[in-house]
């Protein structure tokens, strides 16, 4: 269980470690090859110290990786504002609005090929609508001034992006009925929020569950969790928990299978897709 600067290190490490292992190479003969000390390379692969992303694509290049996709992942994990080529990484410009943990969420969710989320509070960020993601974010920091609240509404509304992109993230969100009936910025928001639901559970790259307060107890009572994939190597693959003051990140194999598992447990008791597209609509009706 680590921040999520410190997972990034790790798991960045590993992965260099595995690519240069792939490429027949020992780290001493990977350090000549980039012309450092072995000493560094050993820090690196083992996350005991940050590297740089012209670092990153120096050792890349010498383990003769060309896949793009993996490429711009890593570089990503080493902090890279996206300068090198590949999507523009433009919360970087909010750096003096968003507390680093959110920046590390925003990285990752933009490069995950799959996210798995369980909500029980709120509607998930990349399906609010700009009045409940304002009502939302107002609630939750205290003390804000209507610029940085106009601010950190952008980011949200920004963040949505991966669900158009190219290749869009692919989206399954399992909400607890609590979601849809805790009325966030009154019942005009929460309608036109309801009507956001909608049209979104339609989308292919989108799977909307909903746990019905008739499902009784289950396994995510302990609070709201997200799963981030990646196409390009599972080793990179996190599970993330939010707190109301920081984030925490687990990568370790066995946590990674437990909240798979309960993820999957949650599907299985919640209503299927068309089932909650039906539920919606009718509480939605009712507000």
């Amino acid at each position: 269980m680590q921040h999520g600067p410190a997972v990034r290190r790790r798991k960045l490490g590993a992965e260099l470690r595995a690519l240069r292992a792939s490429a027949g190479l020992t780290s001493g003969e990977a350090a000549r090859l980039v012309g450092w000390h072995q000493s560094k390379v050993s820090r690196i692969e083992t996350g005991a110290s940050g590297v740089k992303p012209a670092d990153v694509r120096l050792l890349l290049d010498a383990f003769g990786v060309t896949d793009a996709d993996l490429r711009e992942l890593l570089l990503v994990l080493a902090g890279s504002d996206g300068s090198g080529g590949g999507r523009h990484h433009w919360w970087h410009a909010y750096r003096g609005v968003l507390p680093p943990t959110y920046r590390d969420f925003i990285s990752l969710e933009s490069q995950a090929s799959e996210m798995r989320t369980l909500e029980t509070s709120v509607v998930p960020g990349l399906l609010q609508t700009p009045e409940y993601a304002r009502a939302v974010t107002r609630a939750a920091v205290d003390g804000l001034d209507d610029e940085r609240l106009d601010a950190l509404v952008e980011v949200r509304l920004a963040r949505q992006d991966v669900l158009r992109a190219e290749r869009p993230l692919e989206l399954s969100a399992v909400l607890d009925e609590a979601v849809l009936r805790r009325e966030v910025g009154g019942p005009e928001v929460m309608t036109r929020q309801l009507h956001r639901l909608l049209e979104a559970a339609r989308l292919p790259q989108v799977c909307l569950q909903v746990l019905p307060f008739t499902a009784g107890a289950h396994v995510g009572i302990t609070g709201p969790f997200v799963i981030f994939s990646f196409s390009s190597t599972s080793d990179l693959d996190v599970v993330v928990l939010d707190h109301l003051t920081s984030s925490l990140y687990l990568e370790r194999k066995e946590d990674l299978e437990a909240y798979t598992e309960a993820f999957n447990t949650l599907q299985g008791h919640a209503l299927s897709p068309e089932e909650s597209l039906d539920y919606i609509a009718g509480i939605g009706d009712g507000a």
